[in-house]
């Protein structure tokens, strides 16, 4: 009988364009409405050319190349007219409060010290007040101890280097421009997903407008660098997969190519190797960018790693490759960690240059006053590093003291218990108080209409993913599951609302999935789509509506403490 293989017949994703004719002749049909379906079986001189393993590994879209150049122009422009709307909502009133907020307190004055000597140095009692008048060199010549990699408080510090330290403006422009940019990744990535301008704009607009990501964004904590450098990472998988599968496809048709069509069997054993994998790299040194930000980053490198070689095992079994378990591992799964982990794990060393650089900085010289006859082969600085970060994870092992505003993650989702990053009663006659009691708050709470039913959305991604075996169900809850689930490993650990934030572009992804269910399919009735975007719409409208009302206690408004309380929907918000 020879080699048969298997094409799936399910259509296109949820809101995707219906694509023009593939290339791929060998593997595709047309019907008598004209549509292009693939067929279940193809011959094994079919089978095997690249347009037919292109066809089967990547599907039957076309490339952005082929669309129209007034089209490929709105894949532009979708997603900068969303981080543009980011941007305006990020960067307007910026340094509103004039003062630092939270945990600013130990990230901007840290990075201040980057600024002056490249490591953390001590502050005197007050410091804070010297710095909100604008006098930040009030350092002290001690080293301070932190928790922290540098990644993220060397981006805070870029901006008070190019704006200066002495006013929030500088302070929070790189979270701003690093909240703005996100959104514009989370985009591109809904478009690379869904193949759908819709949702990509959709996707970009809902995490513009959330309060959660958008507080994150208007202060200097480390959380919404982040949440940008794992969503990088993620997107340069997603280029990595798509290339992955083109050297597949290109590489086993070759060698068919070269045996009259067929491959031979032993070169469908394992499959062919298919050379560095540069998307992967980059992912690699954005997943090392995200660890040095800090150490929650190491789970979705864990979670990504495994994910990535998932989607080679499945496109080696796609493409007929006999032994696609053990090829994938081999081929796939070793180089797959050569890139990812190795390159983190220079990346992440790297970031400590200037503490290694550093004469004074904390355990700087640890290691020459506690020799070690087991140890002592690695150099000194090594060795003192070492010791820091042993020292820094036994205090975030030990990290239980009762804070008014810890958060359980079952909470999370619910918004249960969001942060207060601020608060103050402006007295009447304050600029914009006009009445007896008025009130200036940042709540760190998203908007409910996108947080409560992005929960309910990942709740039919799961049968997606498990039902349809849709990849993209699973790459989002993957994502989702990196960020979330290992924090119920530390039940007695204090945590806040706010660490949400590290997988919130998942949890956009998993609500415009949906959202892409509604609007249903290319081929569905147009009475049908026209329904499902009338619902989308109208929840989109909703949304922006709702995300309006809440402004103000995102971006500390003075506004009448009556508004204040009417915006406080549950008890646990106060």
């Amino acid at each position: 009988m020879g080699l048969v293989t298997q094409t799936s017949t399910r259509p296109a994703g949820a809101g995707e364009p219906t694509p023009p004719p593939s290339p791929a002749a060998a593997a595709v049909t047309v019907t008598e409405r004209g549509e292009h379906a693939l067929r279940w079986v193809s011959r094994p001189e079919e089978a095997f050319t690249v347009q037919a393993l292109t066809a089967r590994l990547l599907g039957a879209h076309a490339s952005w190349r082929d669309h129209p150049a007034s089209l490929r122009l709105w894949f532009i422009l979708v997603p900068v007219l969303t981080a543009l709307i980011g941007g305006v909502l990020r960067f307007v009133r910026l340094e509103v409060p004039h003062k630092l907020v939270f945990d600013e307190t130990y990230y901007v004055k840290d990075a201040y010290s980057y600024l002056i000597s490249g490591y953390e140095r001590s502050w005197p009692d007050k410091a804070n007040d010297s710095f909100n008048t604008g006098n930040p060199d009030v350092l002290l010549n001690t080293p301070e101890y932190v928790v922290h990699p540098p990644v993220g408080k060397w981006m805070i510090a870029a901006g008070m280097w190019l704006f200066g330290p002495e006013n929030p403006f500088g302070w929070r422009f790189a979270a701003a421009l690093t909240g703005t940019l996100t959104v514009l990744l989370v985009s591109l990535i809904a478009l690379k997903l869904f193949r759908s301008l819709p949702l990509a704009g959709a996707a970009g607009l809902l995490l513009a407008v959330d309060g959660h990501h958008l507080v994150m964004s208007r202060t200097s904590l480390l959380d919404v660098f982040l949440a940008f450098w794992i969503l990088a990472a993620f997107g340069a998988l997603l280029m990595d997969r798509d290339d992955g599968r083109r050297r597949l496809a290109a590489r086993l048709a070759r060698i068919a190519a070269a045996h009259g069509g067929q491959p031979p069997g032993g070169a469908l054993l394992a499959g062919p190797w298919l050379g560095v994998r540069w998307w992967r790299i980059a992912a690699g040194i954005c997943l090392g960018l995200a660890v040095g930000t800090k150490w929650s980053g190491l789970f979705f490198l864990a979670g990504f790693g495994i994910l990535t070689v998932l989607w080679d095992l499945n496109a080696r079994r796609v493409a007929g490759i006999r032994g696609w378990i053990s090829g994938g591992v081999i081929r796939d799964g070793i180089p797959a960690f050569g890139a990812l982990v190795p390159v983190a794990g220079i990346v992440y060393s790297a970031t400590w240059t200037g503490w290694f650089l550093s004469d004074n900085a904390y355990f700087r010289h640890w290691a020459e006053s506690n020799p070690s006859t087991e140890w002592g082969w690695l150099p000194d600085s090594v060795r003192s590093l070492i010791h820091y970060h042993l020292e820094a994870y036994k205090f975030h092992q030990g990290l239980s003291s009762e804070h008014p505003y810890q958060a359980s993650p079952w909470s999370w989702l619910v918004m249960g218990r969001p942060t207060s990053f601020f608060y103050e009663s402006p007295p009447q006659g304050t600029p914009g108080c006009t009445v007896e009691k008025c009130t200036s708050a940042i709540l760190s709470v998203g908007n409910p209409l996108i947080w409560w039913a992005a929960a309910i959305s990942l709740v039919v991604l799961l049968f997606w993913w498990a039902g349809r075996r849709d990849w993209r169900a699973g790459a989002v809850l993957a994502g989702v599951a990196a960020g979330y689930l290992p924090w119920f490993m530390y039940p007695e650990r204090t945590m806040f609302y706010f660490y949400a934030v590290s997988f919130e572009p998942f949890l956009i992804l998993a609500l415009v999935y949906c959202l892409g269910l509604v609007l249903g399919r290319a081929t569905d009735p147009p009475w049908r789509r026209r329904s499902g975007l009338y619902l989308v719409a109208l929840y989109l409208a909703a949304a922006i509506l709702l995300s309006a009302f809440f402004y103000p206690i995102w971006t500390a408004e003075v506004i009448p403490y009556v508004d204040w309380k009417v915006r406080m929907w549950m008890p646990s918000w106060i």
